[in-house]
């Protein structure tokens, strides 16, 4: 969770007759996660954030699974994947479980006639090429490359682009994004041994109140279908807004990574949990001082999780012909490692310079039709070289 904030004009207490200069109630709505359980925000608006005009037909975008189980090693170049001028169009499933979507984006445009809401999942969106904004009720988020963009389910936002080259890695999570509990004190402080803390959270800021009547339409995903719903206020009507659930930022950059004499497992790389997947960060580090120490990763069974691995920049020293934007998925049941050759050039190097993101997953991904369009042949077999 981040930590707690607010902007804009809020009462003293909540829950309590707060009113604009004319006397008009304001109307306030307690944003939550978990039903009344955990962590919360207040919004106070102009107007009811209820006032629906009508609705557009319904469209499903649920993913078309082309494999629904398989044991062996995958790759993908995610840049196949074609740019598109709108932002939802442009978001393509690759793989996916009951979990969470991995996503990706190339939009060249963001949602400048519409809004956006994902009624199911935080979006954890990785931004790999541009720069923009994310404007929101919560105020605007400044991102640019390498940071991490966590939103809040149900949370209506709109996202520009300062460049039309833009290349995001999105991840949907049908349960809440977290920082890793053993980073965490029994209080919710990021602790001392974290590779990061709040001075590194970048929350929303320069909120503005857009007090506008008219048809804005919200587009929001629920089950697999995508609704259109009018609403007769702007969504961004709020003056002010307090507490833990809100859209915030951290940057790959911001990772501070934790290293050793002999090699570190996965978990020290770990940035973000949910239920059944983490998601771990790769960044430029030392590699391990042991003066027998062999900097390559050893070899390992993954028996209980698929492993995803998104290649951001940099030379990887344990995979051959990386390119930007490539995936590759290791699934469960089945060892992997290091391709031929690469334990032995890594001997004696000092530092890596490597900037990745990986997601493990507690359960099987699936395939998606987009991801064996983007699929790199003969992956499986390139350590029998």
């Amino acid at each position: 969770m981040p930590h707690y904030h607010k902007l804009g004009t809020i009462p003293h207490k909540r829950h309590t007759q707060f009113r604009n200069q004319d006397g008009t109630l304001y109307s306030e709505q307690l944003f939550s996660t978990e039903g009344f359980s955990n962590d919360y925000s207040i919004l106070y608006h102009c107007h009811s954030p209820t006032q629906i005009i009508r609705t557009d037909p319904p469209i499903s975008v649920q993913p078309e699974i082309a494999e629904e189980k398989m044991l062996q090693h995958r790759s993908f170049e995610g840049f196949r994947v074609k740019p598109e001028d709108d932002y939802l169009l442009s978001r393509k499933p690759i793989l996916v479980n009951q979990d969470c979507h991995i996503v990706l984006a190339a939009p060249r445009v963001g949602t400048a006639d519409y809004f956006f809401k994902n009624a199911d999942a935080d979006e954890l969106i990785f931004v790999h090429e541009g720069k923009g904004e994310l404007l929101t009720q919560y105020g605007k988020l400044p991102f640019g490359y390498g940071d991490y963009i966590v939103i809040p389910r149900g949370t209506i936002y709109q996202i520009r682009f300062e460049t039309s080259e833009n290349r995001l890695l999105i991840v949907e999570s049908f349960s809440p994004i977290r920082y890793p509990k053993r980073y965490l004190s029994k209080f919710g402080q990021l602790l001392e041994h974290s590779p990061y803390c709040e001075r590194d959270i970048r929350p929303p800021q320069d909120l503005q109140t857009i007090d506008q009547a008219g048809d804005f339409v919200i587009k929001a995903k629920k089950k697999g279908i995508l609704y259109g719903l009018h609403y007769r206020h702007h969504p961004f009507d709020v003056v002010g807004w307090d507490g833990c659930c809100y859209p915030f930022i951290f940057s790959i950059h911001d990772f501070e990574p934790i290293t050793g004499r002999i090699h570190q497992p996965p978990p020290v790389h770990q940035t973000f949990e949910a239920n059944n997947f983490v998601v771990c960060s790769f960044v430029p580090r030392l590699y391990d001082y042991h003066p027998a120490a062999i900097p390559a990763p050893y070899n390992h069974s993954n028996i209980d999780s698929d492993e995803l691995l998104y290649y951001v920049d940099g030379d990887f020293m344990s995979r051959k012909n990386v390119t930007r934007g490539m995936l590759t998925l290791h699934p469960a049941g089945i060892p992997h490692g290091p391709h031929p050759g690469a334990v032995e050039k890594s001997i004696g190097k000092k530092d890596t310079g490597e900037l990745a993101v990986m997601v493990d997953t507690f359960h099987p991904l699936q395939l998606t039709t987009t991801a064996l369009e983007i699929e790199n042949e003969g992956y499986t077999m390139s350590w029998a070289e």
